[in-house]
């Protein structure tokens, strides 16, 4: 009888801090992007000062450095004429486009030489970064500052290399195919190396095209999709980027660099050995191996994030794409942490080791399996008895009520700063999907990156990855 009765109590024990546990951990959670939320407004409004006293127009100072923007592609034929021809037409005084066909298994160079009046040119190769065997390279007849590179498929980060390679000038801007600048964006990336030369990379604002106006390489106008997936998917962009990375980058933490939009040091990117090709989270890899290499070596360095260089790029609008993309963030994101996690342990960490690391590892590469586990264990609990009503109304309020509170607060940023989306309507249906995507989409979310921390610790094989393309906008 004793025995049955303690078995019960230490049952009892164990659900009770099962769930101070779970409860526990989401108010962390979303304390900690409500710090990072606070800490956005702050820079936010510091921001808008500086450039309300600048002037609306991206300034122009006649010191900008050339810049080389590397486009990788690899079954881009949907949307590649409209990606190059905006990276064609943007307001910079020295640039060249270097597009990489990796391999494309569609019409993708075949596009891009009927488009461009690409005629092919013998150039050597310097060998800095390892990268696979290069084709052919194509010059523009049309365009002097227009160079295509053809080589065998090794995947999105051995394009990169081949383009840092054939790079002719000092900084380089990576840049997805299915992307469009906005043409001022360039303009408005540099600006920290101009203003502080420990800048070694900055990144700017991704912003989903889906529903937007798009003629001949220009974004006329922007809009919200019909699809319910696309315009999750800007809610969370403007969570990611307006109080994520705008959070970290007055503390010189910035641990992600958008590989859809991002210019570099080109030195420094060859000193540390270019873009990893072991990993499917290439571009975080490299911005957290610049950090590890120039903390620990005592360097100088900055690295920016900006909110108003916009890229906009096309957003997947099927679950099976959009699954296979958040699971491959998710490993990208567990490989990058645990390759350099003596960043953390260093003396030398800094605020990228010591508080950005350690908050990406708990809530990010952790925190997917914590969330499952934690609605698994809470939801089982009340049907079996295990969780009382209250207890469950407390950790629906904290993991569900305070992330719409997160949501509606980035739409907020948006709202009072750079209104993008301009029409009433279209920001009344943002803050609706700001509430909606905390039933179901957000669970979903946690589900796809559990596969992709299995496919982390499993060490599957990673390609790069395929997405359907509408190319309703790449006209």
């Amino acid at each position: 009888m004793m025995d049955s009765i303690q078995a019960a109590l230490a049952g009892i024990d164990w659900a009770w801090w099962a769930q101070v546990g779970f409860i526990g951990y989401f108010l962390l959670l979303n304390g900690g992007y409500l710090a990072l939320n606070l800490l956005s407004m702050v820079s936010l409004r510091r921001y808008m000062r500086q450039r309300a006293e600048l002037g609306e127009e991206a300034p122009y100072l006649g010191i900008e450095p050339p810049v080389s923007l590397l486009v990788p592609a690899y079954n881009e034929e949907a949307t590649i004429r409209t990606s190059i021809r905006s990276l064609l037409q943007l307001q910079y005084p020295d640039y060249e486009v270097v597009i990489i066909n990796d391999g494309s298994k569609d019409a993708t160079l075949a596009v891009l030489i009927e488009a461009f009046e690409l005629a092919e040119h013998p150039e050597p190769m310097r060998l800095v970064v390892p990268h696979q065997e290069v084709r052919g390279v194509y010059l523009s007849r049309r365009y002097p500052n227009l160079k295509v590179i053809d080589k065998a498929n090794g995947g999105k980060a051995d394009a990169l290399n081949a383009g840092i390679n054939s790079a002719r000038h000092g900084l380089f801007c990576a840049v997805d195919a299915d992307s469009i600048l906005q043409r001022d964006s360039l303009l408005r990336v540099v600006q920290p190396f101009l203003e502080d030369e420990r800048t070694i990379a900055a990144g700017g604002t991704v912003r989903i095209a889906n529903g937007s106006q798009v003629r001949g390489g220009f974004l006329l106008e922007a809009g919200i999709p019909e699809s319910l997936l696309a315009r999750f998917q800007i809610v969370e962009y403007l969570r990611a980027f307006l109080f994520g990375r705008l959070g970290w980058s007055p503390m010189n933490a910035v641990l992600i660099i958008s590989g859809a939009f991002g210019l570099f040091d080109r030195e420094r990117v060859m000193a540390v050995g270019g873009y990893s090709t072991a990993t499917v989270g290439e571009d975080m890899e490299l911005v957290v191996r610049l950090h590890r290499h120039h903390r620990l070596a005592g360097i100088p360095y900055r690295i920016r994030y900006l909110p108003d260089p916009i890229c906009w790029t096309e957003a997947p609008e099927d679950l099976g794409t959009l699954g296979r993309q958040r699971s491959r963030w998710q490993r990208g994101l567990a490989e990058s942490l645990t390759t350099h996690f003596r960043l953390a342990f260093s003396p030398r960490g800094g605020a990228a080791g010591h508080l950005a690391w350690p908050f990406m590892a708990l809530f990010e590469w952790l925190g997917p399996l914590v969330e499952l586990a934690g609605y698994a264990f809470m939801l089982f609990g009340f049907v079996t008895g295990l969780v009382s009503p209250l207890a469950l109304a407390v950790f629906l309020t904290v993991a569900i009520g305070m992330g719409i509170l997160l949501s509606v607060n980035g739409l907020l940023l948006e709202t009072l700063s750079f209104r993008v989306y301009q029409r009433r309507r279209d920001m009344l249906r943002l803050f609706l999907m700001a509430v909606l995507e905390n039933f179901g989409y957000r669970q979903l979310n946690t589900l796809w990156r559990c596969r992709g921390l299995w496919q982390w610790f499993s060490r599957r094989k990673h390609q790069w990855g395929q997405m359907k393309r509408s190319g309703q906008w790449g006209q």
